[in-house]
């Protein structure tokens, strides 16, 4: 489909072509007669392109997809969300928001590769901001580039294989695409972002003397193509990926992800990146401009200011609080104790308050029974001015709450990602409020992480009984069988990288010595704790093909207030569905759909027929 130009102004490139369907064929072709009429338009489909990038702020009509996971349960019943465990997730349900948009990226991606790059505007060159202008241009192939790889690393994610184009044809051709496979997609995706990590500008605060706008936070730099190539390997190398090769090929994927993630890790910490001393300032309203967040954060979707998230997760009883994705008591018990002991452990865990001592990460991510959230919870209902879920309290489903049918099901609610200063309806002498957020994409915390997970299963898999302590040598061998080798230092074991984010938080180190099972254990846990509701853990639980049941049989906390103001705590199992995980549900279905208009070249993944 071809646009007449003098009908149609380019900002119609941001709307989105297929939003109901799963065509990955359908685009909007410009020539460069008219692109070349100014800078903005390229720069305007390279905003679109951006925006197809994915997030999960409520997808699913408000629910995320955590809500599918045993990290929290969505309060408003018949959600479709409910579809991951209920039985109704089928290719004719296939619960794929990701095709389309991913689909509709690629197209754009390769649009502005193939035919909007070289282009020089040279009625331009006398202004002032020619310069400028031009070199944002000249990176916008770059950003393409990377931004075509991450939206196949999102598409191999969910369904393995796909239908892949890196050129944009027409009609019956396009459409009859079969499925590359798995295997193709992460090595292209790996080599794309190997041969465009030195030409895409580095770092934008590092340019200012070379950006128009004032925050380029947004925008794909050399860090955000490490972290994809980083992500790309270790999802390669697990276990979902590697069904039916040899023991060797899965060792070598293992290398492939410790070079990755160490090339990432090394580029970044000699840039000065790490950390944030405060994990609260990655979702701050201010995240983009803080140099501790913007020192960890290596790629943020930055959306603009609203308060729809609060509102989706907010608690029943204050202002216009849904309950939202309400925090799971597994969840809630993931978080050790101060003295880096589980629960079940630790002597500082006491059941009669079993929120003291506590990893201090669970009260920046939970609210809890008895907390002053949101911040003007008190002035807006002074009669109830902490949070109570309690039963028979005012923000639980039998207290008097306005919408109690949508208080939590759990016995709590959403911290994280929440501005708790937003005000979400104008009273009286306060006015409604908005604020932008961030979706944490990749930030230097998820990547120690995946750095620490590379390391433990490469040492692992060369037969190491202490991987989480293993250095030394790693060896990659690609496909030609060129070697390389890199060396891992006593400074950089799995137990020292997963270590990271636990003691920013003042949580104890992992200790030494730990034997295989017990760090994988432990490494499992503390990825679930430090990126709760990041995403991570629909997509972890199905590539290491682990873990699945849990998504099935949950647990609530009922808590009763007993004469004498203390609380008691009962914990509730709760079975999803059938209560049965299905190994089907590791890939998402192809659309039938797209089966037939491919004319069956699209195969079915396994156990969906």
């Amino acid at each position: 489909m071809k646009l007449n130009k003098n009908l149609f102004s380019f900002a119609l490139a941001a709307m989105v072509l297929s939003s109901c369907n799963m065509d990955y064929n359908e685009y909007t072709a410009y020539d460069k007669d008219y692109i070349q009429r100014s800078f903005a338009y390229v720069g305007g489909l390279m905003t679109t392109i951006y925006t197809d990038i994915d997030t999960d702020w409520g997808n699913l009509s408000g629910a995320m997809l955590s809500s599918a996971t045993d990290e929290s349960e969505y309060s408003h019943d018949g959600n479709a969300v409910e579809d991951f465990y209920n039985g109704n997730w089928s290719p004719t349900n296939n619960r794929s928001s990701i095709w389309s948009k991913a689909y509709e990226g690629i197209t754009y991606c390769n649009e502005v590769i193939d035919n909007w790059t070289g282009l020089t505007f040279d009625q331009f060159k006398l202004n002032l901001d020619y310069e400028k202008q031009m070199y944002l241009y000249q990176n916008y192939q770059y950003e393409a580039r990377w931004a075509r790889a991450y939206f196949y690393f999102t598409l191999v994610r969910q369904f393995g294989g796909v239908p892949f184009k890196e050129h944009n044809t027409t009609g019956s051709e396009e459409t009859a695409l079969p499925c590359t496979s798995a295997d193709e997609i992460f090595d292209f995706i790996n080599s794309e972002c190997d041969d465009i990590k030195d030409k895409i500008i580095e770092d934008y605060a590092g340019k200012s003397d070379m950006i128009l706008a004032k925050a380029e936070t947004g925008r794909a730099n050399k860090y955000a193509v490490l972290a994809l190539k980083a992500q790309a390997a270790l999802y390669h190398a697990s276990p979902l990926f590697t069904q039916g090769k040899t023991e060797e090929e899965k060792k070598n994927l293992w290398a492939a992800a410790v070079i990755a993630n160490k090339e990432m890790i090394d580029a970044a910490e000699a840039k000065g990146m790490g950390l944030a001393s405060s994990m609260n300032l990655l979702w701050d309203k201010e995240f983009y401009s803080n140099t501790e967040s913007t020192k960890e954060i290596l790629f943020a979707r930055r959306t603009a200011s609203s308060s729809s998230f609060e509102g989706y997760n907010f608690p029943v009883g204050y202002s216009s609080g849904q309950g939202g994705n309400c925090p799971t008591q597994d969840l809630v018990d993931a978080f050790e104790c101060t003295d880096g002991k589980s629960i079940s452990e630790s002597p500082l865990y006491d059941p009669t308050h079993p929120y003291d001592n506590r990893d201090p990460r669970l009260k920046t991510t939970v609210v809890l029974n008895g907390d002053a959230w949101p911040n003007d919870l008190a002035t807006y209902n002074s009669e109830h001015p902490t949070i109570e879920t309690y039963e028979g309290g005012y923000h639980s489903r039998t207290g008097n709450a306005a919408g109690k049918s949508y208080a939590t099901t759990t016995g709590y609610y959403l911290k994280k990602f929440c501005n708790a200063d937003q005000i979400l309806r104008a009273r009286s002498g306060y006015a409604a409020t908005t604020s932008p957020h961030g979706w944490l994409t990749f930030r230097m915390g998820g990547m120690y992480l995946n750095y620490a997970e590379a390391l433990y299963q490469y040492f692992k898999a060369c037969g190491n009984d202490n991987a989480a302590d293993a250095s030394g040598a790693v060896e990659y061998i690609d496909a030609e069988g060129n070697k390389t080798t890199v060396t891992v230092p006593g400074t950089q074991t799995a137990a020292k990288m997963a270590s990271k984010t636990r003691t920013r938080s003042g949580m104890p180190a992992f200790a030494t010595g730990m034997d295989n099972n017990q760090f994988w254990a432990e490494y499992k846990n503390e990825r679930r704790v430090e990126l709760a509701f990041e995403g991570h853990r629909f997509y972890d639980v199905r590539r290491w093909m682990e873990d699945g049941d849990k998504f099935m049989n949950i647990h609530r906390m009922e808590i009763t207030k007993n004469e004498d103001g203390t609380f008691t705590y009962n914990k509730v199992a709760v079975t999803r569905g059938d209560g049965q995980w299905q190994s089907k549900w590791n890939l998402f279905p192809f659309s039938q759909t797209e089966i037939m208009k491919s004319g069956n070249a699209i195969q079915q993944n396994p156990g969906w027929n």
